[in-house]
């Protein structure tokens, strides 16, 4: 599995990149034929000085890719937001496949 971590508009510090990591390594449990994993972390900062966290993850199987995106206040929150959204479909979309 090929993981790529992005970082758009700032620098991330080694405790992100390690809980990102961390949470990724628990990929292949939900789905044994995961090619390739891209996470995209962007800061948005649009109108105000509140700046936004964004967290995308993009995971490509045989014959299909799964996109989620997140946003809040935090990058790890972002993330595990995203993160559990991403093990939700892929849980529906293998019972889908095993009931055909």
């Amino acid at each position: 599995m090929n993981t790529r971590i992005n970082t758009v508009h700032f620098d991330a510090d080694a405790k992100l990149i390690d809980h990102v990591n961390k949470r990724l390594d628990k990929l292949p449990v939900f789905h044994d034929r995961i090619t390739g994993v891209e996470v995209y972390l962007k800061l948005d900062n649009i109108a105000h000085q509140i700046k936004d966290k964004i967290a995308e993850i993009k995971v490509y199987v045989p014959h299909h890719q799964f996109f989620v995106k997140h946003e809040s206040k935090s990058f790890e929150e972002s993330f595990d937001l995203a993160f559990d959204s991403l093990v939700t479909r892929m849980k529906r979309q293998k019972e889908k496949v095993q009931q055909n």
